[in-house]
């Protein structure tokens, strides 16, 4: 479990499905995002078993109430479809629409890097974001990192899409010394 000023990022549970549902099934989350639109509380379910019991991977939890309203997590080497070391990990999120613009997605990519960085002894962290994400793209401008490349013809997890991918990076040292600017 990790923690910040107003979040709690902790494994997710099987009894987090309706909060999930309620906001993975916004057709303005996952598409943007490269995913579909969660169908059910048991698609949601079948959704935290597989995808989000990874490692690494956190539900975005208020502390104000206690239930999650995003995810964010860590795909260290291999497990990242970008082609990185073992000593290089990839940063994925996403919030649901009546969070937006709080910085609160922002407040979990800088705990996520700390934990990265300090705790995984992580060399470089990376992040993508899909064409048209302008929301995505400003969390990791915010966040620090800087633009890598541009990847064409990228699929995403909706079936036959391909997309154009945004890579952006940021290394341990050049974190370092944007810490004090971030806290």
């Amino acid at each position: 479990m990790l923690e910040t000023e107003r979040l709690i990022l902790r494994c997710w549970n099987e009894s987090d499905a309706e909060d999930l549902y309620k906001y993975a099934s916004n057709p303005d989350v996952g598409p943007i995002a490269g995913w579909p639109v969660h169908t059910s509380v048991e698609n949601s379910k079948d959704i935290i078993k597989g995808v989000l019991s990874e490692p690494d991977t956190y539900a975005v939890v208020l502390k104000e109430t206690g239930h999650p309203v995003g995810s964010i997590g860590l795909m260290r080497g291999e497990a990242s479809n970008i082609g990185i070391s073992d000593m290089e990990a990839e940063i994925g999120y996403w919030i649901g629409v009546p969070y937006w613009g709080q910085g609160l997605i922002p407040e979990a990519v800088n705990e996520i890097m700390r934990y990265g960085f300090d705790e995984l002894k992580l060399e470089k962290i990376w992040c993508g974001y899909f064409d048209g994400n302008e929301k995505s793209k400003r969390v990791q401008e915010k966040c620090g990192f800087h633009y890598s490349h541009t990847s064409e013809n990228v699929p995403c997890a909706i079936e036959g899409d391909l997309r154009t991918e945004h890579v952006t990076c940021i290394t341990k040292e050049e974190w370092l010394l944007s810490k004090p600017k971030r806290r």
